[in-house]
């Protein structure tokens, strides 16, 4: 928290703010304060998919309707996206676990095995300070997980964030690696990963169908960000209509691969 405290108050525009706001230089009380302050704002449940829920049956377009659908069922999204998969999940929209979906950076640009045992011996090492800076700051936070629990199953394992307001607050994933929903989307067809949960494999989503659950994830966005969460919508659509790097049609309609053995101790 001291260090924190330091960086903080080292940048002038934040000692201003909490000089104004509380009438002190940064501290670590008013610094947690205002991290919760910024949280709670995106606790709400004043979307229009929660009018939807609570009855309002135009309050979402059609295409948003069967993006509902598509997340339930086909798109799979609900393995992760609810706390449970036998009951649709209206509000928390994360089962609060831990899991790899193949990001990138977590797993292709990085050589795991040496990396997991680096991070073991930091681990065993006891020093609290040194593990926070190596998770944030180093490669080892392609560990994820694992640098919690030392078990190999959570390499690059990540706890599943909830969807409210997800749109105008891109990039997406814990590195900010998707710019758009559709690469969001597409990500899930073209995956190679020994360490993927086993419930990630490819959608065969049409690209109706990847618009309709687009549609629907937009409709989680809440009345305090709609004018923000209609330019951002309209911004990625723009931008998939030219730019999908990651979309592999073939491999989203096709067998599911065999999936690849993790490397060896």
């Amino acid at each position: 928290m001291d260090a924190a405290v330091a960086r903080i108050a080292a940048i002038e525009e934040y000692h201003q703010i909490f000089q104004e706001v509380s009438g002190h230089p940064p501290n670590g009380a008013d610094l947690v304060r205002a991290i919760v302050s910024y949280e709670r704002t995106q606790v709400s449940f004043d979307s229009p998919f929660d009018h939807f829920i609570a009855g309002d049956r135009n309050a979402i377009d059609d295409s948003a309707k069967r993006g509902w659908e598509l997340f339930n069922t086909q798109g799979r999204c609900n393995k992760c996206h609810a706390l449970t998969e036998e009951k649709r999940d209206v509000a928390t929209f994360t089962d609060n676990d831990f899991h790899n979906i193949g990001i990138g950076i977590g797993i292709i640009r990085h050589n795991v095995v040496a990396l997991a045992r680096q991070a073991e011996q930091l681990i065993n090492s006891g020093d609290a300070e040194v593990i926070d800076r190596a998770a944030i700051q180093t490669d080892m936070s392609a560990l994820g997980r694992f640098l919690i629990t030392k078990k190999e199953a959570e390499i690059a394992a990540f706890k599943t964030p909830d969807l409210r307001n997800g749109l105008p607050t891109g990039p997406y994933f814990h590195d900010g690696s998707q710019e758009t929903l559709w690469d969001v989307i597409d990500h899930y067809d073209g995956l190679h990963n020994p360490y993927l949960d086993q419930d990630i494999e490819p959608l065969a989503l049409t690209e109706q169908d990847i618009d309709d659950l687009v549609a629907f994830l937009a409709s989680l966005t809440s009345a305090d960000y709609t004018d923000q969460g209609t330019k951002e919508l309209a911004r990625q659509r723009e931008i998939s209509l030219a730019k999908r790097p990651q979309r592999d049609t073939a491999r989203a309609f096709g067998p599911k691969p065999p999936r690849p053995e993790p490397p060896g101790p």
